[in-house]
């Protein structure tokens, strides 16, 4: 029995890929490679050093593949991480969003009705939290959103619970994600999006290794004590951590519950340049320019109840973060 990894070759699942191969998990993987790359395929491979690891290049909205894979394999749970991703597009593009992130996860769990697969874990945001009166953030906030990006995944969230209402057997852990950076030590695989990166640390790494010339800083006029966005940022590798403890969740429970990965620390978009040039002794250039659409003052988490349910808690530090995201550019744009 598999585990079937939606988006198995983008940032963060790739990195849970390698977590549940080590785990001794059975894994297939789904991508339509439109913000990732096939060589990560065989970087994953390398990593654990696997034989083969089953890909097929298809597109979660084309139900007709997605029947093909659950009939040709014996699937027992999902990790969904296919979507669309960035807020700033999601601004300019809100019916790409909407079409591809709500269209590709119905499609998903009409196939895995069918077959009778009822284990799913769902990649979500903290974005559904929009702009919350008070931090640290916990799982019972009121929900709302900023950007369609956002409202996707809160969409999502909501067709994900009625499912579980309709379904007693259904089980979704529904994980809202802080802002994952890093990449894994060996260095083989980290985050390269296709054109000008949309997140803060790719831009870093590729302005430091002179791919782009400055980074631009979105707004300085925050309430924030530098002015900058705040955000909770978490070692991707933690992040995969936390869905291999999902996944052993809904083994063991049913229904819909919401869990937050996140260090439950915040630091401003300035924190994270210096901290980048301190670890890895390397001037970066930037630049303030205006905020972007959808974007929120402060973010960060309250991680007490995936401690207690899950029994995960963040463990890298900051400084791995940055260390590790340079140790992966240097590598992948030499």
């Amino acid at each position: 029995m598999a585990v079937l990894i939606t988006g198995g070759a983008g940032f963060i699942g790739s990195h849970t890929a390698i977590e549940l191969i080590n785990s001794g998990k059975e894994i297939i993987i789904v991508d339509n490679l439109c913000n990732s790359n096939i060589n990560t395929i065989e970087n994953i491979k390398k990593i654990t050093n696997t034989n083969s690891i089953p890909f097929f290049e298809y597109d979660c909205c084309c139900k007709k593949n997605l029947t093909k894979i659950f009939e040709e394999n014996e699937i027992e749970s999902v990790i969904h991480f296919a979507g669309l991703k960035a807020v700033g597009e999601s601004v300019e593009k809100p019916l790409k969003y909407y079409s591809n992130n709500l269209k590709s996860t119905l499609t998903l769990c009409e196939v895995m009705s069918k077959f009778n697969c009822n284990k799913l874990v769902f990649s979500s945001s903290a974005t559904v939290y929009g702009s919350p009166k008070t931090v640290p953030i916990k799982e019972n906030f009121p929900t709302s959103t900023t950007n369609p990006y956002g409202t996707t995944k809160l969409m999502i969230e909501n067709i994900l619970k009625d499912i579980c209402l309709a379904n007693p057997d259904f089980s979704v852990a529904c994980l809202r994600y802080f802002n994952p950076i890093g990449a894994h030590r060996s260095g083989l695989i980290g985050e390269i999006p296709n054109g000008i990166p949309n997140n803060l640390m790719p831009y870093i790494t590729q302005v430091a290794v002179g791919k782009l010339k400055i980074l631009s800083v979105f707004g300085n006029d925050y309430p924030t004590h530098d002015g900058t966005g705040v955000r909770d940022y978490i070692h991707v590798v933690d992040l995969a951590k936390g869905h291999l403890n999902a996944l052993k969740y809904i083994e063991n429970h049913n229904g819909f519950e919401t869990f937050n990965l996140g260090t439950g620390v915040g630091y401003s978009v300035l924190d994270i340049i210096k901290a980048f040039e301190q670890v890895n002794n390397i001037k970066i250039p930037y630049k303030i320019v205006q905020r972007r659409p959808g974007d929120i003052a402060e973010c960060y988490a309250d991680p007490t109840k995936s401690q207690k349910l899950l029994n995960w808690k963040a463990t890298l530090s900051l400084e791995d973060m940055c260390h590790d995201s340079w140790n992966f550019a240097k590598l992948a744009f030499n």
